[in-house]
This record gives C-alpha cells, structure tokens and sequence, in this order.
C-alpha cells in the first residue's frame, strides 16, 4: 500500500478549506488538520509533523509568508501557499520564505494536484541532498581528526603513516570504537 501524504490545511476561510480538503480527500491525500491562524497553524505542523502544509497568505496572528518561513527553517515539512492577490513582489516574497509553491485562490484541482505533487517531489530530493551534505560533513570531520591523530602517534612514538593508522584501526575494531572516538581519545591523551 503505497503512503498516504499527510496535509494541514490553514485558511481563515471555513469554506475555502472545505473545498480544498474535499479535493485532497478524493486525491487520496490525509487532512490531519486545519487551523484559522498562524499560530494554531504552527503548533500543529510542530505536534502531528505534516508531510505537506497549505497555508493562506491572509492569516491572522501569524501570515502565510511568515509560517512558511518558519517550516522551512525548522524543516518540519513544504509549505504551499495560497492567496487570492497576486501583486508584482510576491514570487520575491514566495522566494524569500523558501515557499515551495503557490496556489491562486479559488483553487482548482488541476493545479493543487500538480503543485502538491511537485512540493512533495521536490522536497523529498532536498531533504535528500541535505541529508548527503551532513554525511559528508561529518566523513570530513571524522578524516581531519584521524589525520591529527596519525600526526600524533607518529611524532610522539616515531610511527610511519601507515603504521599510525593501522594503530587507530586495530584499537577501534579491538575495542568497538569508531575510528573517530578512537582518534579524538589519542589527541585528548596528548593534550595536542
């Protein structure tokens, strides 16, 4: 069975939401949640963690733009918004809160489908791409401090390279350690 998306809808317009919701029900998506505000909005993306959030640029207490901005620094999941206005600085302003993508009030099921379903593509690959980044980020780290440590072991005890390394390798697998830990503990130990 494949995964049923997740959505909260947040529109200040009862009706408005109630559309949107019908379409996404007959789509196969889950509603988990609407809010009339910003602020109810955002406790309920942070309590029931959403694959998908819509949000009306015209809420109270907390805007569309600024809940949009909000998710996406928090990484809680993409933010499409929607709006009836469409003046000359809002693709700068969809830009700016990292928005990713925008619906014309009152939405049609052609374009919420194709916005919902390239959000929810494009989101995952970025989520993708961060998660790699961080994974190599931390290769990186755990390389430099390797590197440190073989330097230590070879001028303190007058190691080659090669027999510095096979060191911290032999005491990480002997102990169960990650070549890391192995490698922070040698220079912890000679206060380098």
């Amino acid at each position: 069975m494949a995964k049923q998306e997740r959505i909260i809808l947040a529109d200040p317009d009862i009706h408005g939401r109630t559309n949107v919701k019908a379409m996404l029900s007959r789509a196969d998506f889950l509603v988990i949640g609407e809010a009339e505000d910003g602020i109810t909005a955002l406790k309920m993306i942070r309590d029931r963690q959403p694959d998908l959030v819509l949000a009306d640029t015209a809420l109270p207490g907390l805007n569309g733009f600024e809940l949009a901005g909000i998710v996406h620094d928090d990484h809680l999941a993409p933010v499409i918004v929607m709006s009836n206005l469409f003046g000359r600085d809002l693709p700068a302003r969809l830009r700016e809160v990292r928005a990713s993508g925008f619906l014309e009030k009152p939405v049609e099921i052609t374009s919420l489908l194709s916005v919902v379903e390239v959000a929810l593509t494009h989101y995952e690959e970025v989520m993708e791409l961060e998660r790699q980044v961080a994974k190599l980020k931390d290769e990186l780290e755990t390389r430099k401090v390797v590197e440190r440590a073989k330097g230590v072991l070879m001028s303190s005890l007058g190691l080659s390279e090669a027999e510095a390394f096979r060191r911290i390798q032999k005491q990480s697998m002997n102990r169960r350690l990650s070549m890391r830990a192995v490698a922070e503990a040698i220079i912890l130990a000679h206060n380098v």
